[in-house]
């Protein structure tokens, strides 16, 4: 078996985490049936967690919810962190003072998994473009697993993944800075974009590219990184990349990457190149859905797809739920959920998608972004603009500052979700669209994105 080079049984360790997005479950998971003493330990309540705990039932588990116990930290032989545990947690200061060995379920899967990795990272888009690269490569021969941040933990499969297989994770910030402490990059890495995101866990942006860098960072000289052309950021990164570079662009076509020639996709890698004509056949709107098509196009190539499995999977796609998803349509008035857009850039991408008069719904938790460029784009692309949440009133703000002496967009802000929706339907005409797409994380609010975009597509349904 191969898995025991880390050896588990018997072993006591402590889980620092649960969450509800499916790491901490998934090597909770693993670690129980690997024969540990598994106890998992999380500030949230039992309530509060009962989904991932209800997951978990059935097996030797010990649990302390609701807060975090010195002795689990100190009296144990591994703590596993859970990658939204703050790194200045005074827990995980003891369990290092201790000598107290720590690792995380990706750093695990990372040293055990026998399968080449696509690491695919960025502020936005990542889930689709690893949704993407994961369906190109399942239309191939080769077995290609999918997981990492988009909520599945793959930990749970080591035993059937081969060495011929592929393996696309998609990696958060969160989860690069742990590989980085372990000295690991995935063989081919994809970057979407770099914009301003989680400055609530961040000093700042010098420390957020640093910790997105970990994608890079122990690349050897045999593998490739696949950087969008069209971003700024990361045209400053190619110095710092120890492997090959391919580009892709909406924008300059390319000798080594990934382009658009009138209704092709152009695809130029490692001396083959390949046209395919499916530009026309895309169902996902906007230019970063673009980006995020070529960037998969590339990764998939680069693994060994041909085009055919490219172009069937391009045209087929309709899109990831919560990602400017489309609801329904009634009198005339289209409903599309965007509830990932959890940043002032996604929902820019977003408002920018349409032709049709948008009606936008936005607001939510502050994680310290900046809203200003958001504002301007309202003010040029929105007929209206519904506001909710903590930020509404500093995002009013801004919007009436740069809409100046202008009607539009007319402003609206209300304290509750479905008063939003109703103000959205009040003033909404034929040809509309009404758009979710926050900018802004949920947690002020709801438990998380996905309860949100679920309260939205409820609300249209049932119109």
């Amino acid at each position: 078996m191969r898995i025991m080079q880390y050896n588990f049984k018997n072993k006591k360790i402590t889980v620092m985490g649960l969450g509800l997005f499916g790491g901490g479950v998934g090597v909770a998971q693993f670690l129980a049936r690997q024969g540990a003493q598994v106890t998992v330990t999380d500030v949230r309540t039992a309530q509060e967690l009962s989904p991932s705990v209800k997951q978990l039932e059935g097996l030797p588990i010990s649990y302390k919810l609701g807060g975090h116990c010195e002795k689990d930290f100190v009296n144990t032989d591994m703590v596993i962190v859970n990658p939204a545990v703050p790194k200045d947690s005074i827990f995980i200061r003891l369990a290092r003072d201790n000598q107290v060995p720590m690792d995380s379920e990706i750093n695990i899967f990372f040293q055990l998994c026998p399968a080449p990795i696509i690491g695919i990272t960025g502020s936005n888009g990542k889930s689709t473009t690893t949704t993407l690269t994961g369906n190109i490569l399942q239309r191939t021969q080769r077995k290609t697993w999918i997981g990492g941040n988009i909520g599945k933990s793959l930990l749970l499969h080591l035993e059937q993944i081969q060495p011929s297989d592929i393996v696309v994770l998609e990696l958060s910030s969160f989860q690069l800075e742990e590989l980085r402490n372990a000295q690991t990059s995935p063989r081919i890495s994809v970057v979407t974009n770099i914009s301003p995101n989680h400055l609530d866990r961040y000093p700042g942006m010098t420390e957020y590219i640093q910790a997105k860098k970990g994608i890079i960072a122990y690349q050897k000289l045999s593998d490739y990184v696949i950087l969008n052309h069209d971003d700024p950021e990361l045209q400053r990164w190619e110095k710092e990349c120890k492997g090959s570079v391919l580009w892709y662009s909406t924008k300059s076509r390319l000798s080594d990457g990934a382009f658009i020639d009138g209704n092709s996709i152009v695809l130029s890698v490692i001396g083959k190149t390949a046209t395919i004509p499916c530009v026309s056949g895309i169902k996902i709107p906007g230019v970063h859905n673009l980006q995020n098509i070529l960037a998969a196009s590339c990764a998939a190539y680069l693994a060994g797809a041909h085009e055919q499995p490219i172009e069937n999977t391009i045209t087929t796609f309709t899109g990831l739920e919560h990602r400017l998803e489309f609801v329904r349509q009634i009198n005339g008035v289209q409903y599309y959920n965007d509830s990932k857009a959890t940043t002032p850039e996604s929902a820019m991408a977003a408002v920018s998608a349409f032709q049709s008069p948008v009606i936008l719904i936005a607001g939510g938790y502050d994680k310290g972004s900046d809203f200003g460029e958001f504002a301007e784009i309202c003010t040029k692309h929105t007929k209206s603009v519904i506001l909710i949440g903590k930020t509404a009133k500093k995002i009013q703000e801004l919007i009436i500052r740069k809409r100046g002496q202008k009607e539009t967009p007319s402003i609206f802000t209300h304290n509750t979700f479905r008063d939003a929706f109703q103000q959205a339907i009040a003033i909404a005409k034929y040809r509309d669209v009404v758009l979710l797409s926050p900018a802004c994380a949920s947690y002020d609010m709801f438990l998380n994105y996905e309860e949100r975009g679920k309260q939205f597509k409820d609300m249209v349904l049932a119109l």
